[in-house]
């Protein structure tokens, strides 16, 4: 059985992890972390300056890490100073924070994504073949999330474009307003935030009196919970370094 810490214990992710992990024989959760330590919660909780006392005193085989960036730094420095593998599932990470995680895998597994869905997984993997057949067809993206979500674009959408910038070179346009027509070499980002919305996802790709989207909606957050979950289990087995979920995907 994988020994699993969730940081960011009381949030909606962290709760949704939580209530995964229950449902499932393979996993326990030993503790969780967050600044409210007094929450309702049906594991023992440690506020973030304690989290190294915690690793030591649980043991967990990996951490799950659903936060905001500057506490997901904090968590990686403590996980390579105990050797614990982390799962890092928090968006809007600048480049520094990046390289000090980065710098985390090298003394531990360290895995990060922006999406933990199969189904991304899918939509990313047909996206490159629908490019290369459509070549020269104008491309949007727009992606859909909670009123509460922090980041925008999305972590998943900024993923999508990287893998538009494999097939296409591309000027990214975050919306339009007034008079402005579409100008070769672009790709529209359009951000919708409203009510509870799990996540969605669409890349449309138009010319030629037709239209192609590709899309994936979320219907709930325990999707992403049991990706997280199955990344964490997978991970606990494997050696320092740098990982995707494509890597759990492609080992599964």
């Amino acid at each position: 059985m994988t020994r699993l810490a969730i940081n960011g214990a009381a949030g909606r992710m962290g709760q949704t992890v939580i209530e995964t992990a229950s449902d499932r024989d393979d996993v326990s959760v030993v503790f969780g972390i967050d600044v409210d330590t007094d929450a309702d919660i049906d594991v023992p909780l440690s506020a973030p300056d304690e989290t190294a006392n915690a690793l030591a005193e649980h043991d967990p085989d990996a951490v799950i890490d659903f936060t905001v960036p500057d506490s997901t730094v904090a968590l990686a420095e403590a996980c390579a100073d105990a050797g614990v593998a982390l799962v890092v599932g928090t968006t809007g990470v600048d480049e520094e924070q990046l390289s000090v995680l980065q710098e985390a895998s090298e003394a531990v597994p360290l895995l990060k994504a922006t999406n933990f869905s199969r189904g991304i997984q899918g939509l990313l993997r047909a996206l490159g073949p629908a490019l290369e057949a459509l070549d020269g067809y104008d491309v949007e993206v727009m992606e859909t999330h909670h009123n509460q979500k922090q980041d925008a674009p999305s972590g998943t959408a900024k993923t999508i474009l990287d893998e538009i910038s494999e097939h296409r070179d591309f000027e990214t346009v975050a919306g339009r307003e007034g008079i402005q027509p579409r100008e070769e070499g672009e790709v529209g980002m359009l951000v919708r935030r409203a009510g509870d919305i799990r996540g969605e996802h669409e890349v449309m790709l138009a010319d030629n009196d037709e239209v192609l989207t590709i899309s994936h909606r979320a219907e709930d957050r325990a999707v992403f919970a049991a990706g997280a979950i199955d990344a964490a289990v997978w991970l606990a087995e494997q050696d320092a370094g740098w990982y995707g979920f494509d890597d759990v995907v492609d080992d599964s």
